[in-house]
């Protein structure tokens, strides 16, 4: 196990960005990885990730509840969140295991907040009882234009991807509206390269942001 895998266990690290911009893929080899060196990583998805999470998913992402208000969508993500904190997230972390989260908070101020119009500081509230003080030490934002992320989503579009070029072009600006906000803890990757180039791009996000953190104490 060398020096960085050592370093990430008992980490959170969470994936967000765009619908289309490769998480799932990127994910999977990021985890692949680590597992290969001998590290216990605990892979998490937003919403869901536990039971009543998965119901509560089912809701979100179902086409047929458009009906749905905005204040509804925002406190049934973070429901769902507050679920996979307390009874998986948590638990994890206490073994030293390594955490990672297919979306987290960033997801929901990108969505429901910047693009969706509720307020990032009532959204940040929520969220503290949601997480209980449990945040990922690093975000990482696979960036992609909307060309290309409309390229690459399936065609069956859950509800959240069917709202729109005008809406998923906030969601965009919110995602890198906070990596400016927060620099010390989020990292923003140029998702548009091969899937290899980003691959070495998240590697050396992570670096840099475990890494030199040890060489710095």
């Amino acid at each position: 196990m060398d020096t960085l895998a050592k370093t990430l266990q008992g980490q959170f690290v969470a994936f967000d960005g765009p619908d289309g911009s490769g998480k799932s893929t990127q994910i999977n080899r990021f985890v692949e990885r680590f597992r290969t060196q001998g590290v216990t990583v605990r892979e998490v998805r937003e919403p869901g990730g536990t039971p009543i999470g998965e119901q509560v998913r089912t809701i979100l992402l179902d086409p047929e509840n458009e009906g749905m208000t905005l204040p509804c969508e925002m406190l049934l993500y973070m429901a769902s969140r507050a679920q996979l904190v307390e009874q998986e997230i948590t638990p994890a972390l206490a073994r030293g295991e390594l955490v990672i989260a297919d979306r987290f908070v960033s997801a929901t101020l990108a969505y429901q907040g910047t693009a969706g119009g509720i307020r990032v500081d009532w959204i940040q509230k929520v969220a503290e009882v949601a997480v209980a003080g449990c945040w990922p030490a690093l975000t990482i934002i696979l960036d992609v234009d909307d060309q290309t992320a409309a390229g690459r989503l399936n065609p069956l579009l859950d509800r959240m991807e069917l709202k729109g070029k005008a809406f998923h072009a906030k969601v965009r600006e919110g995602f890198l509206e906070q990596a400016s906000t927060w620099p010390e803890r989020y990292r923003v990757i140029d998702a548009t390269m091969s899937e290899d180039a980003v691959e070495t791009a998240v590697l050396e996000a992570v670096k840099n942001r475990f890494l030199h953190e040890i060489s710095a104490k």
